[in-house]
Formats: C-alpha cells, structure tokens, sequence
C-alpha cells in the first residue's frame, strides 16, 4: 500500500422482493476517515493504521451502519483472508464469506451475522478512472448470489450482488471532485456506469456491460437524468432513456447518497444500486467535525477535534 493512498472491497446486495438491501465495505486507508484525512496534514502516512469495514443493513423496518476505524495491529490479511478486529472476509475459491461483529453509531446497537456472496462470473480486468492512472476500478463480481443470514438484528434473506475493489496512489479528493455510479440489473446482464468529474480534466464517462457467458462490452449510455435531491442538498443524476425513478433511499448524507433506483436502458427497464459523491462536501471543515460522532476510531477519544 503506498503512503496516503488507499483500497477498498465494495459488496452490495439487493433482496429479490426489493425490501431489503445491504452494503460492506472493507477499507485499508478509509478514503472517508477524518482521523486518516487530518493526519495527512503532517504529511506521508500508512494507510493501514486507518482501516475499517463499513456494514449498513436496510430493512422494511429501518436500517442499521456500523463503521468503526481501527489501527495497524488489528489488521491481518493475505491473500484470501481480511480480518479487522471481531470481523473478517474470507474467499475459499467459489465463496466470499463475512462474518461481522459490528457496532452500530451513533445509536449504538450490535450488527452481527454473515454473508455469502457467490459469483455467477469474474472478469479479470481493471480500468483506470483517471488519465494518470493513479485510481483504479475492479469490477470483480458484476453478477453473484448474496445470502445475507443476521443474528443482530434478525433478518435472513436472498438476492442478486455485487462486488468491486477500488485503489488509488493518493487521496480520492486530490483526484476527483465528484462521481456518480450505478450498478443496474438486467435479465441477464449487469450494467455499470460511473460519471467521474476529475480535478484536471472535464466530465469523465464509463459504461460497460457484463454478461452471464463472461463477455463484457461497452454500451452508448442515454443521457443524464436528475433525481430528487437529497435532504443536504445533494445532487443526484442517473442515466436513463426515459424518466429515472428514485425507488429508495438507502442512505443521504451531506457528501454523499445511496439509492436504488429504476431506469430503462437499451429499452429494457432496470433495477439497481446508485451513488452519488461529492467530495467538495467530503472535505468542508463542518463535514470533518461531524465525522467522528458516525466513525469512531476504536482506542480513540471521540473528542477527535
């Protein structure tokens, strides 16, 4: 891992009857640590003393996040295991399997359980989302299984997933001032696309689709269509050829959101998983004060700043 640079593995779920959804995200360099941006103040840091796996379940019943960071001794990992403090991520060959013992902020509360996720292909390609080649997109399971079995709180269901690694050589925010990506579910396809505003050069597009028999082809993407701004002002833009439909909100924060959403492509309507991002907003010196109280850093007083 290079100094002030950063990776993360992405897993999404969806349950088949649309009523519940899930996230983990597993960072070393946790692009959105306060803790990780104020000490690259001082100037070159290791990012694997700012690491954290990111759970939020959503549920007709609510949702539950859980993100605490955590240092360089209670990180082990080779190459099929990620294990940070109770949780970890395991691949045996056919299964990607995590066990999390998380606790939920602000209103504190246990998330713990397992997920399984089993691909249906593995593309063995990257992109790089910038001209120099310093971020990096993995698409490593566009299609998959997910079971989603939860002890804390009590869910157990199925579904279409997901999974990706991003890395960078630098700070996200040094590279880019705002992104929008979505992930859409066809019959038997899985569409991405990223908008991808970089800080040296203008609007950047991505748009690619992965098929059942491992073909991935690129696609004329139809045009940008805004969705409802979130509650902190948030702009939120998808690719549709008619009228996106914001189906739900997952999360709506002040730099970024998290939907899922429903849009028509290459005449077929679709489902799927939409960020938006703003990394403006990320590094507002509000935003930062307001980070700890959603993050906690285990062994750290939240009297941060």
């Amino acid at each position: 891992m290079p100094e002030n640079g950063y990776a993360w593995w992405y897993i999404d779920g969806v349950s088949h009857d649309g009523q519940f959804g899930i996230t983990l995200i597993a960072f070393i360099g946790s692009v959105f640590s306060p803790y990780y941006k104020s000490a690259r103040k001082s100037g070159f840091v290791n990012p694997e003393n700012y690491c954290a796996i990111n759970v939020a379940l959503y549920g007709v019943r609510g949702k539950r996040w859980a993100m605490t960071e955590r240092s360089t001794p209670m990180l082990t990992r080779t190459r099929n295991d990620f294990a940070l403090g109770p949780s970890n991520l395991t691949w045996d060959g056919t299964t990607l399997t995590a066990d999390i013992t998380e606790t939920a902020f602000p209103l504190i509360s246990p998330v713990r359980g397992r997920i399984r996720v089993t691909p249906k292909i593995m593309p063995a390609r990257s992109f790089a989302l910038d001209d120099a080649g310093c971020h990096v997109w993995q698409p490593i399971v566009p299609m998959a299984d997910i079971e989603v079995e939860m002890n804390a709180p009590s869910l157990s269901w199925r579904g279409h997933g997901y999974v990706d690694h991003n890395r960078g050589l630098e700070p996200i925010e040094d590279g880019f001032a705002a992104w929008e990506w979505a992930r859409m579910q066809g019959k038997d396809r899985s569409l991405i696309h990223f908008d991808m505003q970089p800080r040296q050069s203008s609007l950047q597009h991505l748009a690619l689709s992965f098929y059942q028999d491992g073909r991935i082809d690129t696609f004329e993407a139809p045009e940008r269509k805004p969705l409802r701004r979130g509650f902190w002002g948030m702009s939120r833009v998808t690719r549709s050829q008619s009228e996106a439909k914001l189906l739900r909100t997952f999360e709506d924060a002040p730099f970024y959101t998290r939907n899922m959403v429903g849009a028509q492509i290459d005449g077929e309507a679709m489902t799927g998983v939409h960020e938006s991002l703003s990394l403006d907003k990320f590094s507002s010196p509000i935003v930062q004060k307001m980070l700890p109280f959603r993050m906690p850093r285990a062994g750290a007083s939240r009297r941060f700043f």
